[in-house]
């Protein structure tokens, strides 16, 4: 699968009715975007009927789950839905899987535990994928295109060997090197890039530190910022200016577009930007104004 270099990524979508996200999605295919990315969490919109609605929404952009919650389905039916959805819509949606975190998990009634473990089950399950018909009809099934949520070595080599490749969130340009390193020339890595599009560095900081707080308290992020050589005192009173910059870009189109090349420079297949915009939850004000230096009109 070939991504062009520059994807949206936004929250909204997992939380927003179908009769907002679809003239969102519909808006944001229009700037020209590549990819559509968005999340699942805990009580949120189910993530392969959400993608369904964006789908239908829309015509050319591809739609991407970043990422779909492993502990909230089985392989099969992951696998199933998958398939579904290539086929209805043309190729254009990707799945994005991710083992998410112990406050998304436990409260479903599992327990989060031994995550590369338990991903490299649920793979071993989608590739076995038994097809069990009353009227015993014999069916071609194609492969799932996949793309693993990953941060640390263990789960990057995972992607490596059992999917296209890595989806990483809340990173630095360093991790984007490292990663790049882990899984070798040939693999995707989409990188999630926070942006704020604001002139004014004191606001500008007031939105990436709220924007930061959530991950600030969720020990897969803190234990990947700790492997980038990050200390405690960055993760202080809603992060270190050190730590705020390296992972929220702040500033006009041209500082946004110059992180961009440097994930790409470092090895990035595609920079998924997720506009922290107020106002507009799905950001498209900020995206609007950065199509014209971050898109290529050949891709």
């Amino acid at each position: 699968m070939r991504l062009g270099t520059i994807g949206a990524w936004c929250a909204a979508f997992t939380v927003a009715p179908a009769a907002d996200a679809r003239p969102a999605a519909r808006e944001i295919e229009a700037f020209g975007y590549d990819t559509l990315w968005y999340p699942e969490g805990l009580g949120t919109r189910e993530s392969f009927t959400n993608a369904a609605v964006l789908l239908a929404a829309t015509d050319r952009i591809r739609v991407a789950s970043g990422i779909a919650n492993i502990w909230g389905r089985d392989g099969v039916s992951a696998a199933n839905a998958a398939r579904v959805l290539a086929d209805a819509f043309d190729d254009r949606y990707l799945l994005g899987l991710g083992v998410s975190h112990p406050r998304q998990v436990d409260p479903r009634g599992h327990t989060y535990r031994r995550p590369v473990a338990t991903m490299r089950a649920f793979l071993d399950a989608m590739d076995d994928d038994p097809f069990v018909s009353p009227d015993g009809a014999k069916v071609t099934r194609p492969p799932v295109p996949r793309i693993l949520a990953a941060l640390r070595p263990p789960m990057l080599r995972l992607a490596r060997e059992r999917a296209l490749g890595a989806h990483t969130f809340l990173v630095p340009v360093e991790h984007t090197r490292r990663a790049r390193d882990i899984l070798g020339p040939a693999a995707l890595l989409v990188v999630e890039q926070k942006v704020v599009l604001a002139r004014d560095p004191v606001d500008a900081r007031r939105r990436a530190r709220g924007a930061l707080a959530w991950y600030l308290d969720t020990p897969n992020y803190l234990d990947n910022l700790r492997w980038l050589g990050f200390a405690e005192a960055d993760f202080a009173r809603g992060g270190s200016d050190a730590l705020v910059d390296a992972l929220i870009v702040a500033g006009d189109e041209e500082t946004i577009a110059a992180r961009c090349d440097a994930h790409l420079d470092a090895g990035a297949s595609q920079v998924a930007v997720q506009p922290l915009e107020e106002g507009d939850p799905f950001g498209r004000e900020t995206l609007r104004r950065l199509a014209s230096v971050l898109l290529d009109p050949r891709e």
